[in-house]
């Protein structure tokens, strides 16, 4: 199992980012996918999650209306577009699939 994220960046604070997570190494569309994020010297917080078609999202209250998690099935992709980003977004992002596996991260910065 292998996953990579990508798109983390610095942005300012309304700014919008679309993060990716490309998976293989296994069957991707037999498994949910979620998004975690980390402070440094805080626990890994839980953001969201889509069922192995797409056809079911969930989120924490704190990022619910402005994230948006995403699949496609072909490419074998998890996203998450954040819109109207604060400095409390800033984080690295991780993508995680059940059974322990987890992407390397990607920072995001959210700051004027």
């Amino acid at each position: 199992v292998r996953l990579v994220e990508s798109g983390g960046a610095m942005v300012q604070p309304g700014g919008s980012l679309r993060l990716s997570c490309a998976a293989s190494g296994f069957t991707f569309s037999n498994y949910a996918m979620m998004w975690y994020r980390q402070v440094s010297g805080k626990e890994r917080e839980w953001i969201a999650t889509i069922n192995f078609s797409g056809s079911i999202t969930n989120y924490a209250d704190s990022v619910k209306g402005r994230f948006t998690i995403s699949r496609d099935n072909v490419k074998n992709t998890v996203y998450l577009q954040m819109n109207s980003l604060e400095p409390d977004d800033t984080a690295v992002y991780y993508c995680y699939r059940i059974g322990d596996f987890w992407g390397q991260g990607t920072q995001v910065t959210v700051s004027s």
